[in-house]
């Protein structure tokens, strides 16, 4: 039920990232695809969402995912991890079309999905999801329970379903300060049934820091609470190294934020070069980032040719924080 990664020593970190992109020539891409969502929960921040499809057309898609490559494999990353959320990225009618392109193009020995859902379509289409997707080595799944609308024992039957076909699949859950204690009685009830959970603190509007409200109990809850497990071994995918060069762990980078370890402003950071983000039609470092945008989807961008500077006062995302890092 929990661990020590309270032990580690944060403070004297000196690099770290997410370990297949440190041990690998891999490139990530983050991608909202758009914020139309079939959802709309009352603590969902305003700008996250909309009941308005906003989904460019197939072939602008196909062709960002071949110009990635492109560039990528001119720095000398030829292996890829795409990650797909939205709002909700399963309400993109061409979804399924769009993954199987992932496979267009040589790719040496690696390629992996994720993404990030509400889980609401049934489990037809997530087995049609499934068989779209098992040309790739990994296939993972964030599903973000929202108890507003979501049905918590089918929501379960969903992901065990997925799990038999070997989709790697975690239960993200926003730990509201108000409805904490409720929330982890549910997550009790999920990792029961064998099933990972993750704990995510609740960021304020500007996605700056987490909002207050917590106690210490609810803050040690998040920072240790459910270390993640894959056929009874632990998943250990954030490698952290201290100034002395000694090694430790982290299951995931999303307990980043419950440590108080999201900044890195003066870093060198493989965001950019390493891995983007893109939001809607913008290409970004990162989500948190604070430089100029690297372009557009629709017009253009030109992903970095090396690390660069960190300018960013914080990371909430923890696809920002899994970016490779150094301090200099």
């Amino acid at each position: 039920m929990t661990n020590n990664f309270s032990d580690i020593p944060f403070n004297k970190i000196v690099k770290f990232g997410q370990v297949n992109m440190m041990d690998m020539d891999l490139f990530t891409v983050s991608w909202i695809l758009g914020r139309f969502c079939n959802y709309s929960c009352s603590y969902c921040w305003p700008y996250a969402n909309s009941n308005i499809p906003d989904h460019q057309e197939l072939e602008v898609y196909k062709n960002t995912i071949d110009n990635i490559k492109m560039q990528a494999r001119r720095n000398g990353f030829n292996k890829f991890h795409w990650s797909f959320s939205g709002g909700e990225p399963t309400a993109y009618k061409h979804l399924l079309e769009l993954t199987q392109h992932l496979d267009e193009g040589a790719v040496e020995g690696y390629q992996s999905v994720h993404m990030t859902t509400n889980l609401s379509p049934s489990i037809n289409w997530w087995l049609r999801w499934e068989k779209a997707t098992d040309m790739l080595q990994r296939r993972s799944l964030t599903a973000s329970y929202h108890s507003e609308f979501a049905k918590e024992n089918e929501f379960g039957d969903k992901i065990l379903a997925l799990m038999e076909q070997q989709v790697y699949v975690t239960v993200n859950q926003v730990m509201v300060p108000e409805f904490f204690f409720e929330s982890y009685e549910r997550l009790n009830r999920f990792h029961a049934r064998g099933i990972n959970v993750t704990l995510k603190p609740q960021s304020d509007p500007t996605a700056s820091h987490i909002v207050s409200g917590y106690t210490d109990e609810m803050i040690q809850i998040m920072r240790n609470g459910y270390p993640q497990s894959a056929n009874d071994e632990p998943v250990l995918q954030v490698k952290l190294i201290d100034d002395n060069n000694k090694v430790y762990w982290l299951d995931q980078a999303e307990r980043f934020n419950a440590f108080g370890f999201n900044k890195f402003e003066g870093w060198m950071c493989n965001s950019g070069y390493q891995g983007i983000v893109i939001r809607s039609d913008e290409v970004k470092r990162s989500y948190s980032c604070g430089d100029l945008p690297l372009g557009t989807i629709s017009k253009g961008f030109t992903i970095f040719d090396k690390p660069t500077v960190c300018t960013t006062q914080s990371c909430v995302s923890s696809a920002d924080s899994k970016i490779p890092k150094e301090k200099l």
